[in-house]
């Protein structure tokens, strides 16, 4: 197989070939291999040396399909973790894997790279100082993949894998899709275990799955790793049927809120994305779906609040815990300066502030859950311009305190972070794009527990507003 037909396939379409003998596993591993060293050289998104692929199960659904996991949260038995930061070194070494490693590997994908964050995930861009080397974006390498999943992002964008492993506490799967011009579902909090390490990252904002290029593999990949396990905090019940199947079936006429507007006038919006979100309304009409102009009534300034002090005291748990047990007190030798300022701020709070934040969400949550009694979805810009350039979310500006650096992330990522809070699914598509030639990403939020739902207009979305034709300009051949 050579390159430039294993990057034109998605990773449903290589586990066919592979399975129905066509092409071998170690054929399929050995293009991605060259595709991976390809553009990786252009866009600095794997994290140390690609790796022979781990193993897998022969029998799983996506058997020999070549995969990458992002450098925070999961880990894999003896691979390196660094969470994109100085801090860990070169990487501190598990003996197990986390659960949803396990699944990845039941589900019987090769993992062959670890993608690059941003230092602890805290960034909409990636470009930690931890790797040397900022992670660029094959539509213009001028411009940021997105944060914090701009490393799997990049590499499924310019088609050295067909989907990588990537997470979410603000928005960290929907940005880097939208930048980049994937299809990124955050599930619902607890449809995918985040353990056995952590019961509920990030009060319970810190979401695990994966970007893709096409909604069928968002969706068989979401039929393979969806599922709690002995001892999580959420036990979701089983779906009643599959992913795939609710994607591949058209969607009944849903209502729809559109809303175009951040919430914050702090935070403008650009009028491409505006008009993207207009155009992507009209195409929804014209399909049968009842479309009005209406959002959640929140409190942004008191949102923002508790947003931030749930990412600092985050911060502040994860630096000191990682300093114990290191054996020393991280400083600006380790971490870059906006680190080191939200973990301070952090570690100022106490149980009262941590607690005040849950009542926020709460508040948020139930506003949510009202709101959605009456719409099927909400439509939304998934980030407030269609990227941003490299260096204009520079973590280590000491200028910036925790506030300064949490405005100006959440900019950019101003529609993302609310749906992290409430714990509702949330899917970003790539419908339109700029005069630029950039992706513009376009969120769908549904009712919590219905990705069914989101999967099903995502397919039928695919169809009427087909994306598989665009190319970047850095992409395997």
């Amino acid at each position: 197989m050579d390159v430039s037909d294993y990057a034109a396939c998605d990773a449903t379409e290589l586990a066919s070939l592979i399975a129905s003998g066509q092409v071998s596993a170690s054929q399929v591993q050995s293009a991605a291999a060259t595709a991976l060293d390809q553009v990786d050289s252009e866009l600095a998104a794997v994290v140390g040396d690609r790796f022979d692929p781990l193993d897998y199960n022969a029998d799983g659904p996506f058997s020999g399909v070549p995969f990458a996991i992002k450098d925070l949260i999961i880990h894999a038995a003896g691979v390196p973790q660094r969470n994109g930061s100085r801090l860990f070194g070169d990487g501190v070494t598990y003996p197990y894997d986390s659960h949803l490693m396990a699944r990845f590997r039941r589900a019987g994908l090769a993992t062959m790279a670890v993608t690059t964050s941003p230092e602890m995930g805290f960034n909409a861009t990636t470009e930690a100082k931890a790797y040397g080397k900022p992670t660029r974006n094959p539509w213009d390498t001028t411009r940021s993949p997105g944060g914090s999943s701009g490393g799997s992002a990049a590499l499924v964008a310019a088609g050295a894998l067909p989907m990588a492993h990537a997470n979410d506490g603000g928005g960290s799967i929907r940005i880097p899709a939208a930048a980049c011009g994937l299809v990124g579902l955050k599930p619902s909090r607890g449809r995918v275990s985040p353990g056995p390490d952590y019961s509920d990252p990030l009060l319970g904002m810190g979401i695990e799955f994966a970007v893709t290029r096409t909604v069928r593999d968002c969706a068989s990949l979401f039929d393979a790793v969806a599922g709690t396990e002995p001892g999580d905090k959420y036990l979701f019940p089983s779906a009643v049927d599959s992913f795939a199947e609710s994607a591949a079936r058209e969607s009944r006429p849903l209502r729809v809120a559109v809303s175009v507007d951040s919430g914050d006038p702090r935070r403008p919006v650009d009028q491409q994305c505006v008009l993207s979100v207009k155009e992507v309304a009209a195409q929804l009409e014209s399909m049968g779906h009842l479309v009005e102009y209406a959002a959640p009534s929140i409190d942004m300034e008191m949102f923002n609040r508790a947003n931030l002090d749930a990412w600092c005291s985050f911060l502040a748990q994860a630096v000191a815990g990682a300093g114990e047990q290191l054996g020393f007190t991280p400083g600006t030798d380790h971490l870059e300066a906006t680190t080191l300022a939200c973990a301070e701020y952090g570690a100022k709070l106490g149980a009262r502030d941590v607690f005040a934040v849950e009542n926020v969400f709460n508040t948020v949550r139930r506003e949510y859950a009202r709101f959605l009694g009456s719409y099927d979805v909400i439509l939304t810009p998934t980030t407030s311009s269609p990227n941003t350039e490299l260096g204009h979310l520079d973590a280590d500006d000491d200028a910036l305190d925790a506030q300064g650096w949490a405005d100006k992330i959440f900019e950019f990522g101003s529609f993302t972070a609310i749906s992290n809070a409430t714990g509702n699914p949330a899917i970003s598509l790539p419908l339109r794009t700029s005069s630029e030639g950039w992706p513009i990403g376009i969120q769908f939020i549904g009712a919590y527990g219905d990705e069914a739902k989101l999967l099903a207009l995502a397919g039928d979305l695919e169809k009427a507003m087909p994306w598989e034709h665009r190319r970047p300009t850095v992409f395997a051949r």
